[in-house]
């Protein structure tokens, strides 16, 4: 029943944005943290970002810190990722991500989540 649909990939230069998002059906937002992962070829899966479901706190790999930002809105049961300042590096497909447990340990571990959306492609080239 629990469901998540990635949206907003696509092809964009260096130094360009992107927002993507991950729409929830099955659950409500408010009780479950919230990540996004990325995969490129050849590599595996990375944390990037989550955010907690009790007080909205936020966690980034340092490779996208400052840059991205994460955020939620309940009334739309849909979490998003804004990338700004996007380089090359950053191409991968992108995936959100609800553990079962309320609060994982480990919030940019892909091992502690449990309900993984499809994937949206992410490009960054010139």
């Amino acid at each position: 029943q629990l469901q998540l649909v990635e949206s907003g990939g696509g092809l964009v230069q260096p130094g360009g944005s992107l927002r993507l998002s991950c729409a929830a059906s099955g659950f409500t937002l408010d009780y479950y943290v919230i990540g996004w992962f990325r995969q490129a070829p050849g590599k595996e899966r990375e944390g990037v970002s989550c955010i907690s479901s009790s007080d909205s706190s936020t966690y980034y790999a340092d490779s996208v810190k400052g840059r991205f930002t994460i955020s939620r809105d309940n009334a739309k049961n849909t979490v998003y990722l804004q990338m700004n300042s996007l380089k090359p590096e950053d191409t991968a497909v992108y995936y959100c991500a609800a553990p079962f447990i309320a609060d994982p340990i480990e919030k940019l571990l892909p091992y502690e989540y449990d309900y993984w959306g499809q994937g949206t492609q992410v490009t960054v080239a010139s």
